[in-house]
């Protein structure tokens, strides 16, 4: 009896061991509440992320171009962007119902979070229910998807879109069904109408299909749905193409975005330069710079780059052909950006641009991880392991420039901020850059469609509340070029000397009250708001230092 009972003790206490293998069966036996609890989860985190924080330049400035007073002059505004319009109209009716910062991100949040449950329910159809909730565990809680979703911007619309074609596309496959097919080729245009990167997944997705549809010998009806939707989606990319891509070109100074728009900027790493660098090499740094930036922390970015690729391995080895097939698929978007950015037709590496392969990504990190013989007899494990890297990533996160923290875009100090400047009389007008236009016409005019005057060479200018804010044809300052811009401000407008104007800075590398601060002859009284929102008062015919002694960047 001695010897039987810490055996008996020992199986009727249950060990970590039963406790997964008991979540395991329960979630065969009814999977549901989990996966809708982890989507619950992600769609709290997103809309906590997208409260209490001012927008970001970029973000003001697609509400910006959608705050117009008709739909076309809303259309005619978009071409100045480097994207499709989908987004300005969609903000363009969104601000007829509410126009906070909360409000304009909702869409995003709404977007981001079903992105990942359509992109869970396509690759539940390709693959082990394991690999999917793996993947969809990284989708949701990696910190590149909880921001991007969480913001005023297109990434959010096209890969929800994306991920709809493609698992609609399954869908009329698997059932023969017209409809789901027609669907498909809907949400392919809209994906094409969000963002130019669905040029890529478009060009992904019909090589797939096509590949299936030659295994699957789907009925004549269906062929011809899917080769509808590909007519529309190729002649919406020629539309675009032409009346948006090539004419993109005379606005950035001549060159084209199909030829590496912003290649000598924040993109110039990840574009190809001959001569630089070995193309094979290039392939490979930009992927690890891809992977670095879905993870958002370098370290385990490069930790899953041979899982990423074990991954791969593990489907191209299966001797099965919907296994070759499905390697396919989730390595041909990588090929494809990889090609684009070799061309200088779209970049590949570490920014926003290539967040549409955070679905790819994800499913072959995780098929590589449940190769691992200690996660692959439990799919609680995977996921697991996916949550706490994606805890990890959040607690722990490598930003990359251009940022904002948190703390520094507190609503609250751009409240701060506009309540200052109202102070000033209107006599005093506002000098500033292009970034901090966007957001002062959103803040200070209160939501209001400008009416902008550009009558004065290399300046534009319009009036909110009785101010005049007067921008230079600049998108930052630095200390030099806000030198340079001042003297030129002060003669073209004919300020008379002693005219008080108010020098105001928000957005991304907010440099130039601390740069001139330097200078006690100046005695400049910078007000900080935070790190990213500065305003300092100058008059004219002050005498700035010499340029040769300010940064230049």
């Amino acid at each position: 009896m001695e010897r039987v009972a810490p055996i008996e003790k020992m199986h009727n206490l249950p060990g970590r061991r039963d406790l997964l293998a008991r979540i395991d069966r329960s979630f065969d036996r009814n999977p549901n509440p989990w996966l809708y609890s982890l989507l619950a989860l992600g769609l709290a985190i997103r809309m906590c992320y997208g409260w209490g924080t001012y927008l970001n330049p970029d973000e003001a400035l697609h509400f910006s171009v959608a705050n117009q007073t008709t739909w076309w002059l809303t259309y005619k505004r978009s071409l100045i962007l480097g994207h499709p319009p989908l987004l300005i109209f969609l903000l363009h009716a969104w601000r007829t119902v509410a126009t906070s910062e909360w409000m304009l991100r909702l869409p995003s949040i709404v977007a981001g979070t079903a992105a990942c449950w359509l992109a869970y329910r396509w690759l539940a159809f390709l693959t082990e229910r394991s690999v999917a909730v793996t993947a969809y565990g990284l989708m949701l809680f990696l910190p590149s998807s909880i921001e991007l979703s969480a913001e005023v911007r297109q990434y959010a619309l096209v890969l929800a879109f994306s991920m709809a074609a493609g698992y609609l596309t399954e869908v009329a496959l698997a059932r023969n069904s017209v409809p789901a097919m027609l669907w498909s080729g809907v949400c392919l245009c809209l994906a094409l109408a969000s963002h130019y990167s669905a040029f890529l997944f478009a060009l992904t997705l019909g090589v797939y299909t096509a590949l299936r549809m030659r295994q699957h010998h789907p009925p004549l009806k269906v062929f011809a749905a899917w080769e509808f939707g590909q007519v529309l989606a190729v002649g919406l990319s020629y539309f675009f193409f032409v009346t948006h891509l090539m004419q993109l070109g005379k606005i950035y100074g001549g060159v084209s975005a199909v030829r590496g728009f912003m290649a000598n900027e924040f993109l110039g790493n990840s574009y190809y330069a001959p001569g630089r660098i070995n193309p094979l090499l290039f392939v490979f740094a930009r992927t690890g710079g891809v992977l670095q930036y879905l993870f958002e922390q370098p370290v385990v970015g490069d930790l899953a780059y041979p899982i990423f690729a074990l991954g791969l391995i593990q489907l191209f080895r299966r001797r099965d052909r919907p296994g070759r097939l499905l390697g396919f698929l989730l390595v041909f978007p990588f090929i494809a950006n990889a090609l684009a950015a070799l061309v200088r037709a779209y970049p590949y590496g570490g920014t926003r641009h290539s967040f549409f392969l955070l679905p790819f990504a994800s499913a072959l990190a995780a098929t590589g991880l449940l190769s691992f013989t200690w996660v692959r007899k439990q799919l609680v494990r995977g996921v697991l392991v996916a949550l706490a890297v994606a805890l990890m990533c959040n607690l722990i996160p490598a930003r990359r420039a251009p940022y904002i923290s948190r703390v520094n875009q507190r609503q609250q100090n751009m409240l701060c901020s506009i309540s200052f400047l109202r102070q000033g009389g209107p006599e005093a007008p506002i000098f500033t850059d292009n970034q901090t236009s966007l957001m002062l016409g959103y803040y200070l005019c209160d939501q209001r469609p400008l009416e902008l005057n550009q009558t004065v060479l290399g300046f534009t200018s319009f009036e909110c509340g009785g101010r005049q804010v007067i921008v230079a044809n600049q998108f930052v300052f630095t200390a030099r070029s806000f030198s340079d811009q001042w003297q030129q401000m002060i003669n073209r407008y004919h300020l008379a000397p002693g005219t008080r104007v108010w020098v105001t800075q928000m957005g991304w590398s907010v440099d130039v009250a601390r740069d001139l601060a330097r200078f006690p002859e100046l005695d400049l009284n910078p007000h900080y708001f935070g790190q990213n929102l500065q305003i300092f008062e100058l008059t004219a015919g002050q005498r700035l230092p010499d340029p040769e002694l300010l940064p230049s960047s």
